[in-house]
């Protein structure tokens, strides 16, 4: 497996369920204690050794350029005032070494039609895709531990945990063979599946190291669930080609693409790491 440089942030969603926040604010722009959803996938990929950072954006994504943009009035204010923490943490949000690139998805078509659309931008080689919704706390970066399994296995591996079987209508589902505590060998996988046809209660949750084979799949996948071009239904055809694996992280998740998530986790980092009490 070549090295794994290269990750895609799909951040064209409308975020429609925080309405009205969301009206005129990128979702993924809403904090959660003191820094904005996005911020904390990017500090995770950039601390799994991450260096070009590719955002499939969408109208009123704007901000998410400007957040990860340097601010020359914003640092001479704070520098002019002596607000040196201040100025070191907005100069500090993303380090000199790590590269932006912006794409625009042109048509709402689902997750498989955003990883595809930054296709140019990756190339032929490895990558790591992360949903921001996802926030997920850990000791060792998640997406660190996917591209450890995924070196060691030479292959894709996807990001999994158990959810309950009420619940597998909201996820795509794998079913899977054990290769060792962590880490089964995908054999199955569905996007969506009704609690009595799910193969597994084994959800994907937000978290991918993908070969570059699959942007030949993705461009042969038909509309799917959702009437949507699926990310599943790419991987589902991956799976005949190269195998797939499924890797149960360490780590707690937050949902943040609901607002009971979005409390949770603004509850629980504020109290790990802030010292707040709610």
């Amino acid at each position: 497996m070549r090295p794994i440089r290269k990750a895609v942030f799909p951040v064209a969603g409308m975020g429609t369920r925080f309405l009205p926040a969301t009206k005129a604010m990128p979702k993924e722009m809403l904090p959660v204690v003191d820094k904005p959803l996005i911020q904390y996938a990017v500090e995770e990929a950039v601390a799994a050794g991450i260096t070009d950072l590719i955002f499939v954006t969408g109208r009123n994504k704007r901000a998410i350029e400007d957040h990860f943009d340097s601010a020359p009035e914003l640092e001479a204010d704070l520098e002019s005032k002596g607000k040196h923490e201040l100025l070191a943490m907005v100069r500090g949000i993303l380090p000199a070494h790590v590269n932006c690139l912006y794409i625009r998805q042109a048509a709402p078509l689902g997750l498989g039609h955003a990883v595809l659309t930054a296709a140019p931008a990756v190339g032929n080689e490895p990558f790591a895709v992360l949903l921001a919704d996802d926030l997920i706390d850990a000791d060792t970066p998640v997406l660190k531990q996917l591209i450890d399994a995924s070196y060691a296995h030479d292959a894709s591996v996807l990001g999994v945990q158990d959810v309950p079987r009420e619940d597998t209508r909201k996820y795509g589902i794998v079913a899977a063979r054990p290769i060792d505590d962590r880490t089964a060998r995908i054999t199955h996988i569905v996007e969506k599946p009704a609690p009595e046809e799910a193969p597994s209660t084994l959800a994907v949750v937000g978290r991918y190291v993908l070969e570059p084979e699959i942007f030949d799949h993705l461009r042969a996948t038909q509309i799917g669930a959702g009437n949507e071009i699926q990310l599943t239904d790419g991987i589902a055809a991956l799976l005949g080609a190269r195998p797939v694996f499924a890797h149960r992280y360490a780590g707690q998740r937050y949902d943040c693409g609901s607002k009971a998530g979005m409390f949770q986790a603004t509850v629980a980092l504020g109290r790990k790491y802030h010292g707040l009490v709610a």
